[in-house]
């Protein structure tokens, strides 16, 4: 992955966009620190999918219901309504 200096990607923004269609993901830095990754959408896609488990997969995963919160019931009482008078 190469890595532009922030001046370097604004000012040769379609070159960088080139060399991310081309080469892969690239690296923006601020200052010397690292800051944004430019990645083809495709990659992106991918990455995004593989981060969001299908709900599928949340039921059939052996400890998908130990991890769902279940709100105690009645804890709230309800409010008397107001009869008309």
């Amino acid at each position: 992955m190469n890595s532009w200096p922030v001046q370097d990607a604004k000012a040769r923004f379609s070159e960088l966009l080139d060399t991310c269609l081309k080469s892969g993901p690239q690296l923006v830095t601020k200052r010397g620190a690292e800051m944004a990754v430019l990645v083809p959408v495709r990659e992106w896609k991918r990455l995004q999918s593989a981060s969001k488990p299908s709900l599928k997969d949340l039921l059939l995963a052996p400890s998908s219901h130990a991890e769902i919160p279940i709100p105690e019931r009645n804890r709230f009482k309800r409010r008397q309504s107001l009869s008309p008078d």
